[in-house]
């Protein structure tokens, strides 16, 4: 099978690969990292990304979304997010400042320092359980703001099957996407 791999740098601290909802696949990788260690990187995994290339093109493609459909989503999810973002900061004995919708092409949510939340329209479409990963995630930012082994730790108090629904988003994530971009 062929493919183009493209190479994305940013001050990260390890490689990873994306394949995109248009079939490209992305190779992520630290400014510092040499194309050896990123071409075997990429050799390592051919199989993982033939095979998700693979089932990508054997995955029927849903309809794009409407301007209408995303204005209306962004509505709805800023309902849906502070309810759900109010039902569990008391779990994590967190506060949170203002919540965002919109419709972002690589990412699910974020915390800023500020305490602000943003969160992915696109989540809506998505199962409440997988919403909820991603409020909990965003929330336990407030605590954390890493992916340090506490940090799981958190998000696991709150979401004792937080892998499942993780993977949820991995192996389907692309296909919401995909009704974007």
């Amino acid at each position: 099978m062929a493919y183009t791999v493209e190479l994305v740098r940013s001050a990260r601290k390890s490689l990873a690969l994306e394949i995109r909802p248009d079939g490209r696949v992305l190779v992520r990788a630290p400014m510092r990292t040499g194309m050896p260690q990123i071409r075997a990187f990429v050799d390592r995994h051919r199989d993982w990304i033939e095979k998700k290339l693979r089932a990508q093109a054997q995955t029927p493609q849903a309809e794009k979304l409407s301007e209408e459909e995303l204005t209306a989503l962004k509505k709805a999810g800023r309902r849906r997010f502070a309810e759900r973002a109010a039902f569990y900061a008391p779990l994590l004995g967190v506060r949170f400042g203002r919540i965002a919708v919109r419709c972002q092409k690589s990412k699910w949510g974020s915390c800023s320092a500020k305490g602000n939340l943003n969160f992915n329209c696109l989540l809506l479409l998505a199962p409440q359980e997988v919403l909820d990963y991603v409020v909990v995630h965003e929330l336990c930012h407030l605590r954390e703001m890493n992916h340090s082994e506490r940090f799981w730790q958190y998000v696991a108090g709150v979401l004792p099957d937080f892998r499942d629904r993780r993977r949820w988003l991995r192996e389907h994530g692309a296909e919401l996407m995909a009704r974007v971009y």
